[in-house]
Protein backbone atom coordinates (compact mmCIF):
# COMPACT_ATOMS: atom_id res chain seq x y z
CA UNK A 1 0.00 0.00 0.00
CA UNK A 2 1.03 3.58 -0.58
CA UNK A 3 -0.63 6.10 1.68
CA UNK A 4 -0.71 8.30 -1.40
CA UNK A 5 -2.17 5.59 -3.60
CA UNK A 6 -0.76 5.00 -7.03
CA UNK A 7 -3.76 3.34 -8.57
CA UNK A 8 -5.41 5.92 -10.73
CA UNK A 9 -4.37 8.32 -13.41
CA UNK A 10 -5.89 10.64 -15.87
CA UNK A 11 -6.50 8.51 -18.92
CA UNK A 12 -4.71 5.22 -18.72
CA UNK A 13 -4.64 4.03 -15.17
CA UNK A 14 -4.07 1.08 -13.36
CA UNK A 15 -0.95 3.00 -12.49
CA UNK A 16 1.06 0.56 -14.36
CA UNK A 17 -0.61 1.24 -17.66
CA UNK A 18 -0.62 4.95 -17.06
CA UNK A 19 3.08 5.16 -16.41
CA UNK A 20 3.91 2.94 -19.34
CA UNK A 21 1.69 5.09 -21.57
CA UNK A 22 2.99 8.35 -20.11
CA UNK A 23 -0.35 9.53 -18.69
CA UNK A 24 -0.52 12.09 -15.91
CA UNK A 25 -1.44 11.00 -12.39
CA UNK A 26 -4.65 11.99 -10.69
CA UNK A 27 -5.70 10.91 -7.20
CA UNK A 28 -7.27 7.59 -6.48
CA UNK A 29 -7.93 4.05 -5.53
CA UNK A 30 -6.13 2.69 -2.49
CA UNK A 31 -6.53 -0.88 -1.58
CA UNK A 32 -8.64 -1.49 1.41
CA UNK A 33 -9.74 -4.20 3.64
CA UNK A 34 -12.11 -5.98 5.87
CA UNK A 35 -12.46 -7.33 9.38
CA UNK A 36 -9.68 -8.22 11.81
CA UNK A 37 -10.35 -11.94 11.61
CA UNK A 38 -9.01 -13.70 8.54
CA UNK A 39 -11.34 -16.14 6.85
CA UNK A 40 -10.55 -18.78 4.31
CA UNK A 41 -13.01 -19.03 1.44
CA UNK A 42 -12.17 -22.45 -0.02
CA UNK A 43 -15.28 -22.92 -2.14
CA UNK A 44 -14.74 -19.70 -4.02
CA UNK A 45 -11.07 -20.50 -4.45
CA UNK A 46 -11.98 -23.94 -5.79
CA UNK A 47 -14.49 -22.47 -8.23
CA UNK A 48 -17.64 -23.91 -6.62
CA UNK A 49 -20.10 -21.02 -6.97
CA UNK A 50 -23.20 -22.66 -5.55
CA UNK A 51 -21.52 -23.55 -2.27
CA UNK A 52 -19.66 -20.26 -2.19
CA UNK A 53 -22.83 -18.28 -2.69
CA UNK A 54 -24.36 -19.57 0.49
CA UNK A 55 -21.12 -19.00 2.35
CA UNK A 56 -20.80 -15.46 1.04
CA UNK A 57 -24.36 -14.66 2.07
CA UNK A 58 -23.61 -15.88 5.58
CA UNK A 59 -20.44 -13.85 5.66
CA UNK A 60 -22.36 -10.75 4.63
CA UNK A 61 -24.76 -11.28 7.49
CA UNK A 62 -21.89 -11.46 9.96
CA UNK A 63 -20.28 -8.41 8.41
CA UNK A 64 -23.49 -6.41 8.61
CA UNK A 65 -23.72 -7.06 12.32
CA UNK A 66 -20.02 -6.36 12.76
CA UNK A 67 -20.43 -3.07 10.90
CA UNK A 68 -23.20 -2.11 13.24
CA UNK A 69 -20.95 -2.70 16.24
CA UNK A 70 -18.10 -0.87 14.56
CA UNK A 71 -20.26 2.17 13.85
CA UNK A 72 -21.03 2.50 17.55
CA UNK A 73 -17.48 1.74 18.62
CA UNK A 74 -15.71 4.06 16.21
CA UNK A 75 -16.57 7.25 18.05
CA UNK A 76 -12.96 7.97 19.01
CA UNK A 77 -9.88 8.36 16.84
CA UNK A 78 -7.33 5.60 17.14
CA UNK A 79 -4.67 6.02 19.79
CA UNK A 80 -1.03 6.52 18.95
CA UNK A 81 1.06 3.39 18.72
CA UNK A 82 2.01 0.67 16.25
CA UNK A 83 -0.56 -1.16 14.16
CA UNK A 84 -0.32 -4.08 11.74
CA UNK A 85 -2.78 -4.40 8.87
CA UNK A 86 -4.66 -7.63 8.23
CA UNK A 87 -2.96 -8.51 4.95
CA UNK A 88 -1.13 -5.92 2.81
CA UNK A 89 2.27 -6.50 4.49
CA UNK A 90 2.16 -3.17 6.31
CA UNK A 91 2.84 -1.81 9.79
CA UNK A 92 1.76 1.72 10.70
CA UNK A 93 3.33 4.04 13.22
CA UNK A 94 1.07 6.77 14.65
CA UNK A 95 3.04 9.28 16.73
CA UNK A 96 3.12 13.04 17.21
CA UNK A 97 0.52 13.77 14.54
CA UNK A 98 2.21 11.67 11.85
CA UNK A 99 1.14 8.39 10.32
CA UNK A 100 4.07 6.49 8.77
CA UNK A 101 3.91 3.35 6.69
CA UNK A 102 6.44 0.51 6.95
CA UNK A 103 6.40 -2.03 4.13
CA UNK A 104 7.25 -5.44 5.54
CA UNK A 105 8.04 -8.95 4.37
CA UNK A 106 9.64 -11.83 6.24
CA UNK A 107 13.03 -10.58 4.99
CA UNK A 108 12.62 -6.79 5.00
CA UNK A 109 11.17 -3.62 6.45
CA UNK A 110 11.29 -0.40 4.43
CA UNK A 111 9.90 3.01 5.30
CA UNK A 112 6.99 4.06 3.09
CA UNK A 113 4.79 7.13 2.83
CA UNK A 114 3.59 9.46 5.56
CA UNK A 115 0.43 11.44 6.28
CA UNK A 116 -0.16 14.27 8.72
CA UNK A 117 -3.01 14.51 11.21
CA UNK A 118 -5.66 16.97 10.03
CA UNK A 119 -8.46 16.15 12.47
CA UNK A 120 -9.56 13.56 15.03
CA UNK A 121 -8.66 10.23 13.47
CA UNK A 122 -8.01 11.90 10.10
CA UNK A 123 -4.69 12.00 8.27
CA UNK A 124 -3.98 13.66 4.92
CA UNK A 125 -1.30 12.51 2.51
CA UNK A 126 0.80 14.95 0.47
CA UNK A 127 -1.47 14.38 -2.56
CA UNK A 128 -4.60 15.20 -0.54
CA UNK A 129 -5.94 11.68 0.06
CA UNK A 130 -7.77 11.61 3.40
CA UNK A 131 -7.28 8.54 5.60
CA UNK A 132 -9.64 7.85 8.50
CA UNK A 133 -8.38 5.64 11.34
CA UNK A 134 -10.83 4.58 14.04
CA UNK A 135 -10.47 2.32 17.06
CA UNK A 136 -12.90 -0.20 18.52
CA UNK A 137 -13.94 -0.39 22.14
CA UNK A 138 -11.11 -2.74 23.12
CA UNK A 139 -8.59 -0.16 21.79
CA UNK A 140 -6.47 -2.97 20.29
CA UNK A 141 -8.38 -3.28 17.03
CA UNK A 142 -9.06 -0.52 14.55
CA UNK A 143 -9.86 0.13 10.90
CA UNK A 144 -8.53 2.46 8.24
CA UNK A 145 -10.22 3.78 5.11
CA UNK A 146 -9.30 6.20 2.33
CA UNK A 147 -11.75 8.69 0.85
CA UNK A 148 -10.65 7.72 -2.66
CA UNK A 149 -11.28 4.02 -2.21
CA UNK A 150 -13.89 1.52 -1.06
CA UNK A 151 -13.86 -0.68 2.03
CA UNK A 152 -11.62 -0.77 5.08
CA UNK A 153 -8.38 -2.30 6.26
CA UNK A 154 -8.39 -3.94 9.66
CA UNK A 155 -5.64 -2.94 12.09
CA UNK A 156 -4.33 -4.81 15.13
CA UNK A 157 -2.19 -3.12 17.76
CA UNK A 158 1.37 -4.48 18.10
CA UNK A 159 3.85 -3.60 20.84
CA UNK A 160 6.62 -2.39 18.55
CA UNK A 161 7.89 -2.24 15.02
CA UNK A 162 9.36 -5.48 13.64
CA UNK A 163 13.04 -5.82 14.54
CA UNK A 164 14.00 -5.44 10.88
CA UNK A 165 12.60 -1.89 10.89
CA UNK A 166 15.26 -0.79 13.37
CA UNK A 167 18.14 -2.06 11.23
CA UNK A 168 19.56 -0.47 8.08
CA UNK A 169 18.05 -2.12 5.01
CA UNK A 170 20.43 -4.55 3.26
CA UNK A 171 21.97 -3.13 0.10
CA UNK A 172 23.02 -4.61 -3.19
CA UNK A 173 21.34 -6.45 -6.08
CA UNK A 174 20.78 -9.67 -4.11
CA UNK A 175 18.94 -7.80 -1.34
CA UNK A 176 16.72 -6.09 -3.92
CA UNK A 177 16.05 -9.46 -5.56
CA UNK A 178 15.04 -11.05 -2.27
CA UNK A 179 12.60 -8.26 -1.36
CA UNK A 180 11.18 -8.32 -4.90
CA UNK A 181 10.61 -12.09 -4.89
CA UNK A 182 9.29 -12.16 -1.31
CA UNK A 183 6.80 -9.33 -1.96
CA UNK A 184 5.15 -11.45 -4.65
CA UNK A 185 5.45 -14.69 -2.67
CA UNK A 186 3.60 -13.18 0.30
CA UNK A 187 0.97 -11.10 -1.51
CA UNK A 188 0.24 -12.16 -5.11
CA UNK A 189 -2.99 -14.23 -5.24
CA UNK A 190 -2.92 -15.66 -8.77
CA UNK A 191 0.16 -17.86 -9.24
CA UNK A 192 -1.84 -21.09 -9.19
CA UNK A 193 -4.50 -19.76 -11.56
CA UNK A 194 -1.79 -18.69 -14.01
CA UNK A 195 0.23 -21.87 -13.70
CA UNK A 196 3.34 -20.10 -12.37
CA UNK A 197 5.74 -21.86 -9.96
CA UNK A 198 7.19 -18.83 -8.18
CA UNK A 199 9.70 -20.94 -6.24
CA UNK A 200 11.04 -22.28 -9.52
CA UNK A 201 11.31 -18.71 -10.85
CA UNK A 202 13.49 -17.80 -7.85
CA UNK A 203 15.66 -20.89 -8.25
CA UNK A 204 16.22 -20.09 -11.92
CA UNK A 205 16.85 -16.36 -11.63
CA UNK A 206 18.56 -15.72 -8.28
CA UNK A 207 21.90 -17.34 -9.27
CA UNK A 208 22.13 -14.75 -12.07
CA UNK A 209 22.14 -11.89 -9.54
CA UNK A 210 25.35 -11.05 -7.65
CA UNK A 211 27.09 -8.00 -6.22
CA UNK A 212 28.34 -6.91 -9.65
CA UNK A 213 24.94 -7.15 -11.36
CA UNK A 214 24.21 -3.81 -13.01
CA UNK A 215 20.97 -1.90 -12.59
CA UNK A 216 20.04 -2.57 -16.20
CA UNK A 217 20.68 -6.27 -15.77
CA UNK A 218 18.60 -6.42 -12.59
CA UNK A 219 15.72 -4.56 -14.24
CA UNK A 220 15.85 -7.11 -17.08
CA UNK A 221 15.76 -10.02 -14.60
CA UNK A 222 12.76 -8.58 -12.74
CA UNK A 223 10.94 -7.94 -16.01
CA UNK A 224 11.61 -11.50 -17.19
CA UNK A 225 10.26 -12.88 -13.89
CA UNK A 226 6.89 -11.12 -14.09
CA UNK A 227 6.30 -11.10 -17.84
CA UNK A 228 4.56 -14.53 -17.89
CA UNK A 229 1.93 -13.19 -15.49
CA UNK A 230 0.54 -10.85 -18.18
CA UNK A 231 -1.07 -8.90 -15.37
CA UNK A 232 -1.80 -5.23 -16.07
CA UNK A 233 -1.56 -4.49 -12.34
CA UNK A 234 2.03 -5.76 -12.20
CA UNK A 235 4.89 -3.45 -13.09
CA UNK A 236 8.57 -2.94 -12.42
CA UNK A 237 9.76 0.65 -12.21
CA UNK A 238 13.18 2.24 -12.13
CA UNK A 239 12.87 6.01 -12.45
CA UNK A 240 11.07 6.76 -15.71
CA UNK A 241 11.56 3.22 -16.96
CA UNK A 242 8.56 0.91 -16.54
CA UNK A 243 7.98 -2.69 -17.56
CA UNK A 244 4.34 -3.87 -17.73
CA UNK A 245 2.28 -6.29 -19.80
CA UNK A 246 -1.42 -6.57 -20.58
CA UNK A 247 -3.36 -9.76 -21.29
CA UNK A 248 -2.36 -11.21 -24.69
CA UNK A 249 -4.73 -10.18 -27.45
CA UNK A 250 -5.68 -6.91 -25.75
CA UNK A 251 -4.52 -3.32 -26.23
CA UNK A 252 -3.21 -1.03 -23.52
CA UNK A 253 -5.46 2.00 -22.93
CA UNK A 254 -3.49 5.12 -23.85
CA UNK A 255 -4.05 8.75 -24.71
CA UNK A 256 -3.47 7.94 -28.38
CA UNK A 257 -6.07 5.16 -28.41
CA UNK A 258 -8.52 7.24 -26.42
CA UNK A 259 -8.27 10.14 -28.87
CA UNK A 260 -8.60 7.88 -31.92
CA UNK A 261 -11.66 6.10 -30.54
CA UNK A 262 -13.32 9.30 -29.34
CA UNK A 263 -13.00 10.88 -32.79
CA UNK A 264 -14.29 7.72 -34.47
CA UNK A 265 -17.33 7.45 -32.20
CA UNK A 266 -18.21 11.11 -32.60
CA UNK A 267 -17.91 10.94 -36.39
CA UNK A 268 -19.78 7.65 -36.85
CA UNK A 269 -22.00 6.85 -33.87
CA UNK A 270 -22.94 10.33 -32.71
CA UNK A 271 -23.40 12.03 -36.08
CA UNK A 272 -27.18 12.32 -35.51
CA UNK A 273 -26.93 12.88 -31.76
CA UNK A 274 -28.05 16.02 -29.99
CA UNK A 275 -26.93 17.73 -26.78
CA UNK A 276 -23.48 16.18 -27.08
CA UNK A 277 -21.18 17.52 -24.40
CA UNK A 278 -17.78 16.67 -22.94
CA UNK A 279 -17.20 16.87 -19.20
CA UNK A 280 -14.45 16.31 -16.63
CA UNK A 281 -11.56 17.29 -18.90
CA UNK A 282 -12.90 15.07 -21.65
CA UNK A 283 -13.05 11.93 -19.51
CA UNK A 284 -16.85 11.81 -19.81
CA UNK A 285 -19.06 12.43 -22.85
CA UNK A 286 -22.84 12.44 -23.00
CA UNK A 287 -25.18 12.66 -26.00
CA UNK A 288 -28.87 12.10 -26.71
CA UNK A 289 -29.38 9.56 -29.50
CA UNK A 290 -32.35 9.29 -31.84
CA UNK A 291 -35.19 7.16 -30.50
CA UNK A 292 -34.96 8.37 -26.92
CA UNK A 293 -31.69 6.61 -26.07
CA UNK A 294 -28.72 8.13 -24.27
CA UNK A 295 -25.00 7.59 -24.71
CA UNK A 296 -22.53 7.98 -21.82
CA UNK A 297 -18.84 7.42 -22.52
CA UNK A 298 -16.46 7.15 -19.55
CA UNK A 299 -12.75 6.86 -20.36
CA UNK A 300 -11.56 6.84 -16.76
CA UNK A 301 -12.57 7.16 -13.13
CA UNK A 302 -9.92 9.80 -12.40
CA UNK A 303 -8.47 13.00 -13.82
CA UNK A 304 -11.75 14.90 -13.66
CA UNK A 305 -10.11 18.15 -12.54
CA UNK A 306 -6.62 19.49 -13.40
CA UNK A 307 -5.37 19.14 -9.85
CA UNK A 308 -6.60 18.73 -6.31
CA UNK A 309 -7.59 16.12 -3.74
CA UNK A 310 -9.99 13.27 -4.36
CA UNK A 311 -12.88 15.36 -3.02
CA UNK A 312 -12.47 17.71 -5.99
CA UNK A 313 -12.76 14.82 -8.48
CA UNK A 314 -15.85 13.53 -6.67
CA UNK A 315 -17.47 16.96 -6.68
CA UNK A 316 -16.83 17.30 -10.42
CA UNK A 317 -18.40 13.90 -11.06
CA UNK A 318 -21.48 14.93 -9.06
CA UNK A 319 -21.75 18.08 -11.16
CA UNK A 320 -21.55 16.00 -14.34
CA UNK A 321 -24.21 13.55 -13.16
CA UNK A 322 -26.51 16.38 -12.10
CA UNK A 323 -26.14 17.94 -15.56
CA UNK A 324 -26.69 14.69 -17.46
CA UNK A 325 -29.26 12.86 -15.35
CA UNK A 326 -31.81 15.61 -14.96
CA UNK A 327 -35.38 14.84 -13.94
CA UNK A 328 -36.60 15.53 -17.44
CA UNK A 329 -33.98 13.35 -19.13
CA UNK A 330 -34.35 10.29 -16.89
CA UNK A 331 -38.11 10.56 -17.34
CA UNK A 332 -37.90 10.29 -21.12
CA UNK A 333 -34.84 8.03 -21.61
CA UNK A 334 -35.77 4.66 -23.13
CA UNK A 335 -32.34 3.13 -22.90
CA UNK A 336 -28.81 4.12 -21.95
CA UNK A 337 -25.55 3.01 -23.56
CA UNK A 338 -22.56 3.24 -21.21
CA UNK A 339 -19.31 2.96 -23.16
CA UNK A 340 -16.28 1.70 -21.20
CA UNK A 341 -14.38 0.18 -24.13
CA UNK A 342 -11.36 2.41 -23.55
CA UNK A 343 -11.24 3.00 -19.81
CA UNK A 344 -7.94 3.15 -17.91
CA UNK A 345 -9.45 2.84 -14.44
CA UNK A 346 -9.04 5.06 -11.39
CA UNK A 347 -11.15 5.20 -8.25
CA UNK A 348 -13.58 2.39 -7.43
CA UNK A 349 -15.42 4.87 -5.22
CA UNK A 350 -16.28 7.04 -8.24
CA UNK A 351 -17.62 3.99 -10.05
CA UNK A 352 -19.96 3.20 -7.16
CA UNK A 353 -21.04 6.85 -7.10
CA UNK A 354 -22.25 6.51 -10.70
CA UNK A 355 -23.97 3.21 -9.92
CA UNK A 356 -25.92 5.01 -7.19
CA UNK A 357 -27.59 7.09 -9.93
CA UNK A 358 -28.67 3.93 -11.80
CA UNK A 359 -30.85 2.13 -9.23
CA UNK A 360 -33.79 2.72 -6.93
CA UNK A 361 -33.04 -0.39 -4.86
CA UNK A 362 -29.98 -0.97 -2.63
CA UNK A 363 -27.84 -3.98 -3.56
CA UNK A 364 -24.36 -5.43 -3.10
CA UNK A 365 -21.94 -4.44 -5.86
CA UNK A 366 -19.22 -6.94 -4.89
CA UNK A 367 -17.25 -8.17 -1.91
CA UNK A 368 -13.56 -7.42 -1.45
CA UNK A 369 -10.90 -9.54 0.23
CA UNK A 370 -7.08 -9.65 0.35
CA UNK A 371 -4.40 -12.27 0.84
CA UNK A 372 -3.39 -12.23 4.50
CA UNK A 373 -1.21 -15.30 5.11
CA UNK A 374 2.31 -14.96 3.66
CA UNK A 375 2.73 -18.75 3.59
CA UNK A 376 -0.73 -19.78 2.36
CA UNK A 377 -2.19 -18.15 -0.78
CA UNK A 378 -5.62 -19.69 -0.08
CA UNK A 379 -6.16 -17.64 3.08
CA UNK A 380 -7.76 -14.21 2.89
CA UNK A 381 -9.29 -11.44 4.93
CA UNK A 382 -13.01 -11.79 5.48
CA UNK A 383 -14.89 -10.58 2.38
CA UNK A 384 -16.31 -7.09 2.91
CA UNK A 385 -19.47 -6.40 0.90
CA UNK A 386 -19.57 -3.01 -0.82
CA UNK A 387 -23.06 -1.69 -1.39
CA UNK A 388 -24.76 0.53 -3.91
CA UNK A 389 -27.33 2.76 -2.25
CA UNK A 390 -29.69 4.92 -4.36
CA UNK A 391 -28.54 8.52 -4.55
CA UNK A 392 -30.73 11.32 -3.28
CA UNK A 393 -30.92 12.77 -6.78
CA UNK A 394 -32.63 11.95 -10.10
CA UNK A 395 -31.87 8.33 -11.01
CA UNK A 396 -32.16 6.38 -14.25
CA UNK A 397 -33.43 2.84 -13.62
CA UNK A 398 -34.26 1.59 -17.10
CA UNK A 399 -32.36 -0.78 -19.41
CA UNK A 400 -28.62 -0.30 -19.90
CA UNK A 401 -26.30 -1.63 -22.60
CA UNK A 402 -22.75 -1.68 -21.24
CA UNK A 403 -19.96 -1.69 -23.84
CA UNK A 404 -16.70 -3.34 -22.71
CA UNK A 405 -13.48 -4.69 -24.20
CA UNK A 406 -9.91 -5.63 -23.43
CA UNK A 407 -9.04 -1.96 -22.90
CA UNK A 408 -11.57 -1.78 -20.05
CA UNK A 409 -9.19 -1.87 -17.09
CA UNK A 410 -9.18 -1.81 -13.29
CA UNK A 411 -11.87 0.55 -11.91
CA UNK A 412 -13.58 0.25 -15.30
CA UNK A 413 -13.93 -3.43 -14.47
CA UNK A 414 -15.07 -3.00 -10.87
CA UNK A 415 -17.74 -0.61 -12.19
CA UNK A 416 -18.76 -3.29 -14.70
CA UNK A 417 -18.94 -5.79 -11.86
CA UNK A 418 -20.97 -3.33 -9.78
CA UNK A 419 -23.69 -3.35 -12.46
CA UNK A 420 -23.90 -7.16 -12.74
CA UNK A 421 -26.53 -7.45 -9.99
CA UNK A 422 -28.11 -4.07 -10.67
CA UNK A 423 -31.91 -4.27 -10.44
CA UNK A 424 -33.24 -3.65 -13.92
CA UNK A 425 -31.83 -4.95 -17.16
CA UNK A 426 -28.11 -4.48 -17.84
CA UNK A 427 -26.70 -6.21 -20.93
CA UNK A 428 -22.95 -6.34 -21.59
CA UNK A 429 -21.94 -6.06 -25.24
CA UNK A 430 -18.48 -6.34 -26.80
CA UNK A 431 -15.46 -8.28 -25.52
CA UNK A 432 -14.18 -9.43 -22.09
CA UNK A 433 -12.60 -6.78 -19.89
CA UNK A 434 -8.85 -6.83 -19.13
CA UNK A 435 -9.04 -8.95 -15.95
CA UNK A 436 -7.40 -6.81 -13.22
CA UNK A 437 -9.53 -5.72 -10.27
CA UNK A 438 -7.32 -5.37 -7.19
CA UNK A 439 -5.97 -2.07 -5.98
CA UNK A 440 -2.27 -1.80 -6.71
CA UNK A 441 0.05 -2.67 -3.83
CA UNK A 442 3.14 -0.51 -4.30
CA UNK A 443 6.39 -1.88 -2.85
CA UNK A 444 9.76 -0.12 -2.67
CA UNK A 445 13.00 -2.06 -3.12
CA UNK A 446 16.24 -1.39 -1.19
CA UNK A 447 18.01 -0.16 -4.33
CA UNK A 448 15.43 2.53 -5.13
CA UNK A 449 13.47 0.53 -7.70
CA UNK A 450 9.82 -0.24 -7.02
CA UNK A 451 7.24 -2.81 -8.01
CA UNK A 452 3.46 -2.87 -8.24
CA UNK A 453 1.32 -5.95 -7.77
CA UNK A 454 -2.26 -6.90 -6.89
CA UNK A 455 -3.13 -8.63 -3.61
CA UNK A 456 -6.96 -8.53 -3.58
CA UNK A 457 -9.94 -10.25 -5.14
CA UNK A 458 -13.35 -8.79 -5.95
CA UNK A 459 -16.03 -11.46 -5.47
CA UNK A 460 -19.48 -11.82 -6.97
CA UNK A 461 -22.34 -13.06 -4.79
CA UNK A 462 -21.45 -16.54 -5.99
CA UNK A 463 -17.89 -16.11 -4.76
CA UNK A 464 -16.48 -15.86 -8.28
CA UNK A 465 -13.66 -13.62 -9.46
CA UNK A 466 -12.78 -12.56 -13.00
CA UNK A 467 -9.07 -11.91 -12.55
CA UNK A 468 -7.05 -12.96 -15.54
CA UNK A 469 -9.99 -13.67 -17.85
CA UNK A 470 -11.98 -10.46 -17.43
CA UNK A 471 -15.76 -10.12 -17.24
CA UNK A 472 -17.30 -11.67 -20.37
CA UNK A 473 -20.03 -9.93 -22.38
CA UNK A 474 -23.54 -11.31 -22.73
CA UNK A 475 -23.32 -10.52 -26.44
CA UNK A 476 -19.97 -10.84 -28.21
CA UNK A 477 -19.06 -8.25 -30.84
CA UNK A 478 -15.72 -6.99 -32.20
CA UNK A 479 -14.35 -3.90 -30.48
CA UNK A 480 -12.30 -1.32 -32.42
CA UNK A 481 -10.47 -3.84 -34.57
CA UNK A 482 -8.54 -2.79 -37.67
CA UNK A 483 -11.31 -4.25 -39.81
CA UNK A 484 -13.98 -2.32 -37.91
CA UNK A 485 -12.10 0.93 -38.41
CA UNK A 486 -11.39 0.18 -42.09
CA UNK A 487 -15.05 -0.56 -42.83
CA UNK A 488 -16.36 2.28 -40.66
CA UNK A 489 -18.20 -0.20 -38.48
CA UNK A 490 -18.96 -0.20 -34.77
CA UNK A 491 -20.70 -3.53 -34.34
CA UNK A 492 -20.90 -3.35 -30.55
CA UNK A 493 -22.51 0.09 -30.59
CA UNK A 494 -25.03 -0.93 -33.25
CA UNK A 495 -25.88 -4.13 -31.33
CA UNK A 496 -26.39 -2.12 -28.15
CA UNK A 497 -28.85 0.17 -29.90
CA UNK A 498 -30.84 -2.81 -31.18
CA UNK A 499 -30.86 -4.43 -27.73
CA UNK A 500 -32.17 -1.27 -26.09
CA UNK A 501 -34.89 -0.81 -28.71
CA UNK A 502 -36.07 -4.35 -28.00
CA UNK A 503 -35.88 -3.82 -24.22
CA UNK A 504 -37.73 -0.51 -24.18
CA UNK A 505 -40.20 -0.24 -27.09
CA UNK A 506 -42.09 3.00 -27.58
CA UNK A 507 -45.12 1.60 -25.81
CA UNK A 508 -43.18 1.02 -22.60
CA UNK A 509 -43.39 3.81 -19.99
CA UNK A 510 -40.22 5.77 -19.22
CA UNK A 511 -37.91 4.71 -16.39
CA UNK A 512 -36.95 7.24 -13.77
CA UNK A 513 -36.77 7.83 -10.05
Amino acid sequence: MRLAPATATATATAVVLALAAGAAAAAPSTGDRQRPTAERHPAAAAGQPDTAEGRTDTTEGRTDRAEGRTDRAEEQPVADGFWRTDGYGTVLSLHDGTLREYQTTSVSCLKGDTARRTGPGRYTTPDGTVLTVRTRQDKDHASMSADSSVGHRALRRVPALPAACARPAPKGPRAAFDVFWQSFAENYPFFAAKGIDWDAVRDRCRPRVHRDTTRDELFAVFSEMVEPLYDAHVAVRDGDRVFARVRPGTVMPSQELDTKVKEFVERRDLKDATHRQDFAQGRITYADLPGGQGYLRISGFAGYVPDGPFAAHRAELDRVLDTVLTKDRVRRLRGLIIDLRVNGGGSDALGLRIAERLTETPYVAYAKRARNDPADPTRHTRPEPLRVRPADAPRYTGPIALLTGGSTVSAGETFTQALMDRPGRTVRVGQPTQGVFSDVLARDLPNGMSVWLPNEEFLTRAGRTFDGTGIPPHLSEPVFTDEEFARNRDSAFDRARRVLRAAAPDSRPPHAS
